[in-house]
């Protein structure tokens, strides 16, 4: 009955989406009862008990009707997200129950709303809903499945007797989305939407929720809430990954019970690998960052002993300030400190043979290993260290979980301002270099397994401000288990096993060939169908579907921290409602 149902929304959704398609940043679409077949008016009565809801006061005496959480979880309760993913995702996404992606990471207990457009009904009646209030509802992005998911989402919310306006976001996102308003308690709004569609892609769980503290710069949305601070703060006060898991578990709990926004489903990670490869039980995990994938042990059914693969170099090797696994090549040519899991946890050494954290989490120690070397043959040591955590500290744009870790490094302000050409925090002692915070960093690990060392040989004269254009992004130098050999830009390169590794592995792979792309790799379905793909990964459900259905390609998933979503409005504002 449900794939029924969402069969005739689909043919609703197709009929209604040029319309919406085709507005711009100055069109609409109002889905309306007629159109969905549903009805005008909220049905349903009696107690909701255990929503949490404000007793009974009205949505109109709280300044929107979104402040009432009754509204708020109706509204969730309308979905059907599981027949959304089964349908439009052809089953290649994951229902959201909460912003962090299933896991260990998940509280499984929190609350879960299943769709049950009675239930929503219901709270709607008791809330008060008004019947002449349309939602204003943004999104940013272009393709044809989110013009056919908000009509759907629409049509859902129709019947159950909520009317909505989609309409498309253009221009300076930011300052249309994520501005907080002056008073954090009252209000009102410095945006004027009611809910607006988005994604949050997280290295760290600190990004999903962090952004709902009273004091967050893109908090636009959520009003101070008793005791969410100080839980945000707990999460945030400890480097010890046991003691933030329990941290985001009360979080978890807080932001479901209030609904204080909607997570609708994750993206998941896409996995290619041919059946000449065998990555010798290795786990997948998120490829938008780095993990150990233990590649030294990976064998290839070739003669010549070569891996196929993309993300290779179109105008340049990608830097690693942004995102560090933004290509594969970067974490194949690069080491970092220290190793993550395929869930993204740190784990043990990498250049540093150990590390340890003190008793206040203030500070790492990391010991290098004996005899590390740069591909060139040059000695990697303590002070390559030191100079790329300067260098991230000065290179605009570097990745904001990386830059916050850098900037609570002691002495970071100072040396960022000029006063000293020596970062205080970082102290070095032989092999062994001790990074010093003025406050408890909570991602520093996580950082410090994702973000490369760098050569300070080759990069000591670079510009920061310039970096990605520097010579050396051409053909770069690292210290990884496999070295950059051929480079024919915008084309191919290779890579070759590096016989200076401080280990070795079982594997045979030797070379590593590299058909130059972007992340999204427009040749990947046709290299893959030519068997030139031994391992790639996307998040592209149309890859996914073509290469699943080709001999000899197998097709692996992976939860990743990449959650789409609602955000809900729930300060005082005038809806654009034309």
């Amino acid at each position: 009955m449900r794939k029924r149902r969402l069969a005739s929304l689909l043919l609703a959704a197709s009929l209604a989406a040029s319309a919406l398609a085709g507005c711009g940043s100055g069109g609409k679409t109002e889905t309306t009862a007629a159109a969905a077949g549903g009805q005008t008016e909220a049905a349903g009565s009696g107690t909701t008990g255990e929503t949490g809801a404000a007793g009974g006061t009205s949505a109109a005496d709280l300044g929107t009707p979104l402040a009432d959480v009754r509204v708020r979880q109706a509204l969730a309760y309308a979905i059907d997200m599981n027949a959304i993913v089964d349908s439009l995702f052809e089953g290649k996404a994951e229902v959201a129950k909460s912003f962090t992606a299933p896991g260990d990471w998940l509280n499984a207990g929190i609350p879960v709303y299943e769709y049950n457009p009675e239930k929503a009904k219901e709270l709607l009646k008791e809330a008060g809903w008004p019947s002449d209030y349309t939602l204003d509802v943004v999104y940013y992005y272009d393709d044809q499945q989110t013009v056919d998911l908000m009509t759907i989402i629409g049509q859902y919310w129709q019947e159950v007797g909520v009317k909505a306006q989609f309409r498309k976001l253009e221009g300076d996102l930011a300052a249309q989305l994520w501005v907080p308003p002056a008073d954090m308690e009252k209000g009102p709004s410095a945006v004027k939407w009611d809910l607006a569609y988005a994604a949050v892609a997280a290295l760290a769980e600190s990004e999903f929720y962090n952004r709902f503290a009273s004091t967050a710069s893109n908090n636009s949305s959520v009003p101070k809430q008793e005791g969410l601070d100080e839980m945000i703060a707990a999460s945030n006060a400890t480097m010890d990954v046991g003691e933030q898991k329990e941290a985001f578990y009360k979080i978890q709990q807080f932001v479901a019970e209030n609904e204080l926004a909607m997570p609708l489903y994750h993206q998941v990670c896409f996995i290619y690998t041919s059946d000449k490869l065998d990555t010798a039980g290795s786990a997948f995990g998120n490829d938008q960052f780095s993990y150990e994938k233990n590649i030294l042990d990976w064998k290839i059914d070739r003669d010549d002993h070569t891996m196929y693969t993309n993300g290779g170099p179109q105008e340049f090797f990608w830097y690693p300030m942004v995102n560090p696994g933004y290509m594969i090549n970067t974490e194949l040519v690069f080491d970092k400190l220290i190793n993550a899991d395929s869930s993204l946890n740190p784990t043990d050494g990498m250049l540093a043979e150990s590390y340890t954290v003190s008793e206040d989490d203030k500070s790492i120690e990391f010991v290098l290993r004996d005899g590390l070397k740069w591909h060139d043959d040059e000695p990697l040591t303590a002070e390559d260290v030191k100079f790329t955590l300067e260098l991230m500290l000065r290179t605009p744009g570097t990745n904001a979980v990386a830059s916050e870790v850098m900037k609570a490094i002691q002495g970071a302000q100072d040396f960022l301002d000029g006063k000293t050409d020596n970062l205080e925090g970082v102290v070095i002692d032989g092999s062994k270099i001790t990074v010093n915070f003025d406050t408890v960093s909570a991602n520093a690990l996580a950082v410090f397994s994702q973000w490369p060392i760098l050569p300070k040989h080759c990069l000591e004269n670079a510009s920061p401000e310039t970096l990605q254009q520097d010579q050396f992004w051409q053909k770069p130098i690292g210290s990884g288990p496999f070295k950059v050999d051929e480079v024919v830009l915008n084309n191919y390169a290779t890579l070759k096993r590096w016989d200076g590794y401080y280990k070795t592995g079982t594997g045979n792979i030797e070379t590593i060939y590299m058909f130059a792309s972007g992340e999204n790799d427009s040749n990947l379905v046709k290299n893959a169908g030519a068997g030139k793909i031994d391992y790639a990964w996307s998040k592209s459900t149309d890859d996914a579907k073509a290469i699943e259905s080709m001999d000899g390609m197998k097709v692996s998933t992976a939860n990743i921290r990449y959650t789409r979503c609602f955000y809900i409005n729930q300060f005082p504002h005038e809806p654009n409602i034309k």
